[in-house]
């Protein structure tokens, strides 16, 4: 793997990392939490609830006022991947990773809980990855590369569940999967497998998570996103939590690794945080030996990013007041299912936005004890430990299933009739267990339950020594299949965008590689029905292909539309046909300021001839759009329809050390006789060594405007650091002693 290591500002070989995968071994096994920072400080600031900083990481956008700072919250930082193709997701692995994320969750295709054994290769999913022994080892040896580039172990997880969970959960143990989803009541009620068979499944896929050290994460939020009112279920999410982590716990899951997937069970417009806190205070108390792993509410989401952004910060209000060990950041596209890359990496930023922002506020804040947090608290704990005791009153909980306790939209003890209710004798893979004969063999490492190798010879602490080690001590057993299908496979979507990989031909995406795909966003002056059709066409207008509406939020009924639209763009772009201009060049606003301080400077400035704009020039010099007077250059605004003789006069009698023109009116090229002008009037007046001068305005071409005789020209775009540095720049190639 020494040759493979990563560099900046290289792209992922894929092809190299598919390469011998035969023979790679997964580095490390088990799950990692962060390493607590306390005190830590970081640039200005110092931090009370961090973790220990990335090597290599790209901070919030507002970093950059902050020296680029990037603190890491104590929660691991989560984020789903579901696109379909594993080789696409493994470069938004590293995106993720470069934005803080050290949980990568990869959602299994629809249906695989159905599969009844593990299935090879590499197809492409719908609606998610299909989890086979090829993918996940590409990917966590992909992993392997990326945790060491960001300079933090990053967790891997994905499905033990379905009627293949054990096959699954052996696999992870072999191939070093760090956290999975693992509840068999999931099983039951919302993929209708046979409940006996999903829990005698669980012990022996729990019992090799054990082993592997695997961080489990259960699957009782479910609850919330299926009843038709999720914010009555806060009970029974408390009694599913119970039951799949003291069952965990029984099998010899340690307690550190059992994580509660809870969720919020509302969202505005509901008075989410009066509603949401009390229950996330009462499971918290409940089940306080485990660890919380807390997801945003996805229910009530629709396709707007800003709406789901606002739930998933109040989400994370709800995780800083309680506990939050693991921080889900479940995409917030999630409504319209479009798994991009840019809503995992927004997700990943809000979390780590949201939670730094909070930096210390329980240090200043507690919960009250006496009021209505603790009197709702108290209501929710009793509710569910009453459900609970129902549940033991009607046979346990096989009966309490079949009965359709579980997922009705009843607040308990109140019942809708609407609960999922499965039979004990029915569902997938009914009638598929059996009872060990007296001399059941199984030499392996961490089986549930009696596996008889005594009689064999073998000892019961070591069982797979009679075998010479199981697959988990001696990875050389296990047998690696390759691709079964010759079309559906890794190998042949590789090919097909072969030429993007390696060429110089680019074409946007959003999703896969060279997916061709845009989002554009639009205001249509025309209610919602009639807004999405001409959106439609304005796309195919645009030669996009394939257009759809994604999104529609109406700004007012009659008024207009706000459209989301997501299309193809027909064409890639060849990087050797273009001219790729050099980076500008700017100064860092503490050097700039250091050279103002030690060489104070001072320059007169004016909307130039009949020209009355005034917002271009105000944008460059005011502080308040940061302009150059935040390095604490002296300006003094002579106004517009400045006369150029009156420009110079105050430079002049200023003893100015620059000039700086605005022209925006080009007519006869108005806009150039000016700048030429100025220079020849300093020139006249004796001044034009000692002063620098520059011209701006929309129209102005800073090439031509240097053939006028001025030192600078700015054109549209320019800014405030843009023309601080030239004028820093331009009066130390003047005064060579300064």
């Amino acid at each position: 793997m020494e040759d493979m290591k990563l560099k900046h500002n290289e792209k992922l070989d894929i092809e190299n990392i598919l390469k011998d995968l035969d023979k790679y071994r997964p580095k490390r096994r088990g799950w990692t939490w962060r390493t607590p920072a306390p005190d830590l400080k970081m640039g200005p600031f110092e931090y009370q609830d961090s973790t220990k900083p990335l090597e290599n990481s790209i901070g919030l956008p507002s970093s950059k006022y902050f020296k680029g700072i990037d603190p890491q919250p104590t929660p691991v930082i989560t984020t789903e991947i579901a696109s379909g193709r594993f080789e696409d997701d493994i470069r938004r692995m590293r995106m993720a990773a470069w934005h803080g994320a050290d949980h990568i969750m990869v959602i299994r295709t629809a249906g695989q809980s159905h599969m009844d054994g593990l299935i090879e290769g590499t197809p492409q999913g719908i609606g998610g990855v299909p989890i086979t022994r090829k993918q996940v080892r590409a990917q966590r040896k992909a992993l392997d590369l990326i945790e060491e580039e960001v300079g933090r172990p990053i967790n891997y997880h994905s499905y033990v569940s379905g009627v293949a969970g054990p096959d699954v959960a052996v696999m992870f143990a072999e191939e070093g999967i760090n956290g999975a989803h693992q509840d068999p009541q999931y099983n039951v009620l919302y993929r209708n497998i046979n409940m006996v068979r999903s829990f005698v499944d669980a012990c022996e896929s729990k019992k090799i998570m054990a082993w592997a050290d695997i961080a489990q994460i259960d699957g009782a939020h479910n609850a919330n996103a299926t009843a038709r009112e999720a914010w009555k279920v806060m009970p029974e999410l408390i009694v599913q939590h119970a039951i799949n982590s003291l069952f965990s716990a029984k099998v010899g899951i340690k307690k550190s690794n059992i994580c509660l997937s809870t969720v919020p069970p509302t969202a505005p417009p509901a008075p989410c945080v009066s509603m949401d806190l009390p229950y996330a205070v009462a499971l918290r108390e409940i089940c306080d030996e485990y660890r919380m792993r807390a997801q945003m509410n996805t229910k009530y989401m629709e396709a707007s990013a800003r709406e789901a952004t606002v739930t998933h910060v109040l989400n994370m209000l709800i995780s800083k007041l309680t506990r939050a060990d693991i921080q889900s950041t479940i995409t917030p596209d999630e409504g319209r299912n479009v798994p991009w890359h840019i809503y995992n990496i927004e997700a990943c930023d809000t979390a780590k936005q949201a939670l730094t922002g909070m930096d210390g506020l329980m240090e200043m804040i507690q919960l009250k004890e006496e009021g209505p947090l603790r009197e709702k608290v108290r209501e929710i704990k009793e509710r569910a430990c009453l459900f609970m005791e129902e549940i033991v009153e009607s046979g346990g909980y096989f009966n309490a299933v079949e009965e359709g306790f579980f997922v009705d939209s009843g607040q308990y003890p109140e019942r809708n009739g609407d609960g999922i209710a499965r039979k004990a004798e029915g569902g997938i893979g009914y009638g598929y267990i059996y009872e060990r004969d007296e001399d059941y063999f199984a030499p392996v490492t961490a089986h549930f339950g009696y596996n008889n190798v005594t009689q064999y010879g073998g000892d019961s602490e070591n069982p797979s020594a009679v075998i010479g080690g199981c697959t988990f001590e001696d990875p050389d057993k296990i047998v690696y299949i390759d691709e079964l299908d010759e079309f559906d496979n890794v190998n042949v979507r590789m090919e097909e965008t072969a030429k993007y990989r390696n060429t110089n031909l680019i074409k946007p995406e959003m999703e896969w590689l060279a997916d061709g795909t845009v989002m554009m966003n639009m205001f249509i002056p025309a209610e919602r029905r009639v807004a999405e059709v001409v959106a439609v066409e304005i796309a195919k207008k645009m030669n996009l292909v394939d257009p759809e509406v994604i999104n529609r939020e109406i700004m007012q009924e009659a008024e207009g539309t706000r459209i989301e639209l997501k299309g193809k763009v027909p064409f890639d772009i060849d990087l050797d046909t273009l001219v790729i201009p050099p980076e500008p060049h700017v100064l860092s606003d503490e050097e700039i300021r250091k050279d103002i301080e030690a060489n104070p400077m001072k320059i007169v400035c004016g909307t130039v001839g009949e020209d009355e704009h005034s917002v271009g020039l105000r944008e460059i010099i005011d502080i308040k759009h940061g302009g150059i007077e935040r390095f604490g250059i002296e300006v003094h605004y002579l106004g517009t329809s400045v006369p150029v003789e009156k420009l110079v006069d105050a430079a002049v009698e200023l003893k100015a050390d620059a000039i700086l023109a605005s022209t925006i009116i080009s007519h006869d090229n108005i806009h150039y006789k000016n700048m030429k002008r100025i220079h020849e009037l300093a020139v006249e007046k004796g001044i034009r060594d000692d002063v620098i001068i520059a011209a701006g305005g929309t129209q102005v071409i800073p090439e031509e405007a240097v053939k006028t005789g001025v030192d600078a020209g700015f054109g549209r775009n320019s800014h405030g650091i843009d023309v601080a540095t030239f004028l820093v720049e331009k009066r130390r190639e003047m005064h060579k002693n300064l």
